[in-house]
Parts: C-alpha cells; sequence; structure tokens
C-alpha cells in the first residue's frame, strides 16, 4: 500500500511598499538624531575631546597693500556695551521648526577725532611778535564703531530646526546681531559727550604745544 504526502504550497512572498510619511518621518529622526549627538558632545568633556579637531595656522604672511596719511587727532575713545536682544518669528511654522532668538553682548568703541588737515592758513592768526595765536578748528567728530570680538560674546541661542541646519551652510551665523550691536553703539556714541570732551582735549593739548614755543596767549575756538 502506497501512501502519498502532499506537500503544501509556499506561501507567495508579498513585498509592502513604505509610505512616503513613514520614509519623511524616518528623515527627520535621522536629522535630529545627529543634532542632538553634536550636542552631546558639546556637554560631555570626554566625548568632545576625543572626536575633537587639532587647529593649524598655515596662513601666509600679511602684505600691506596702501599706506594712507592721517591727519586728524584722535582726541577721545568711548567704551560701550549693548545687550541684544533679536528674535524672528514665522507666520506659518512654529518656532521649534522656524524661528530664532539670540541674546548677544556686544561690547566695542567709538573714537571723536578733530581734523587738523582741514585748517588752513585763514583759520590761525598769530600777532606781530609771537606771543599771541587764535586757531579756529573743525568740530570734533565721530568715527566708526569697532566690536571688540574678545568682549562679545553670545549668552543664549535659540534655533528652530530649518535654522539649525541653515547654520551649518552659514560663515557666521552671528552676522545679524554684530550689525545690530554695532548700530546701537553708534547711536549712543552720538547721544554721549565724546565730540565735547574730544573738542576740550585738542584745546589742551595744542594750548600746552603753543605755550611750550613760546606762546604767552593761545586762543582756540571751533566751528569750521
Amino acid at each position: 500500500m502506497t501512501t502519498s504526502t502532499k506537500q503544501r504550497p509556499e506561501p507567495a512572498t508579498v513585498q509592502r511598499r513604505m509610505p512616503g510619511w513613514v520614509k519623511a518621518v524616518i528623515a527627520l529622526v535621522v536629522v535630529l538624531a545627529v543634532l542632538f549627538a553634536g550636542l552631546r558632545l558639546s556637554v560631555l568633556p570626554g566625548l568632545r575631546d576625543l572626536f575633537g579637531l587639532d587647529t593649524h595656522d598655515r596662513s601666509g604672511p600679511a602684505l600691506l597693500t596702501s599706506i594712507q596719511d592721517m591727519s586728524r587727532y584722535e582726541a577721545a575713545s568711548g567704551n560701550f556695551q549693548v545687550v541684544v536682544d533679536l528674535e524672528k518669528d514665522s507666520k506659518y511654522l512654529p518656532s521649534a521648526i522656524r524661528g530664532t532668538r539670540t541674546l548677544y553682548v556686544g561690547a566695542g568703541t567709538v573714537d571723536a577725532y578733530v581734523d587738523l588737515g582741514r585748517v588752513g592758513r585763514q583759520d590761525v592768526t598769530v600777532n606781530g611778535d609771537r606771543t599771541s595765536a587764535a586757531l579756529r578748528l573743525p568740530h570734533a567728530v565721530l568715527g566708526k564703531p569697532a566690536l571688540d570680538a574678545d568682549r562679545s560674546y553670545a549668552v543664549s541661542k535659540q534655533r528652530g530646526l530649518l535654522d539649525r541646519l541653515g547654520d551649518l551652510f552659514s560663515d557666521n551665523p552671528e552676522r545679524a546681531v554684530q550689525k545690530l550691536a554695532v548700530q546701537h553703539i553708534g547711536e549712543a556714541a552720538k547721544e554721549s559727550e565724546l565730540t565735547s570732551r574730544a573738542e576740550t582735549n585738542t584745546t589742551t593739548m595744542l594750548d600746552g604745544l603753543l605755550k611750550s614755543l613760546g606762546f604767552k596767549d593761545v586762543k582756540v575756538s571751533y566751528g569750521t
């Protein structure tokens, strides 16, 4: 008696395609994982040293491109500090996705000077025996604000996901707050007494210089 054994057919393999939204979620998770990994490396000192980079300065020598003669007397300099709170929001996206807020402390200097190169012969009067002199000088003006990188720093940075990705391809993400700090420092210098202090110091300097040359009466005025 022969017994026949029937083999069951193997089920066909069904290939299911991954939905597009699932792929998008996976890509987002990978990006977030990379960002948080970078954050943890900056927080944990041991891991930061393990994956740190060595810095090598291979810059060439600085070349002198031009020389400009200066005829102005730097008579006063002001030190300023400003706290910049810059926030940018998106109308249609939450701040976690699109938006920035930076708290930045900017420190810089502004110089005030008198341009002696603008003084002509008609602005200088000397008596016959060279004991009295009268000078009429232009008013003191302010120079351009200079931001001090060593004393300026970011207190806090809040970035949305898209902004964090954009910072990776940006040369200087803090450029906007730095420009705003320079603007505020310049405005504060205009409201200060820098120019009047510069004119006072210039008068003192010229008075001492001319009296050392034999002049007994020195008068300095401003207005040209």
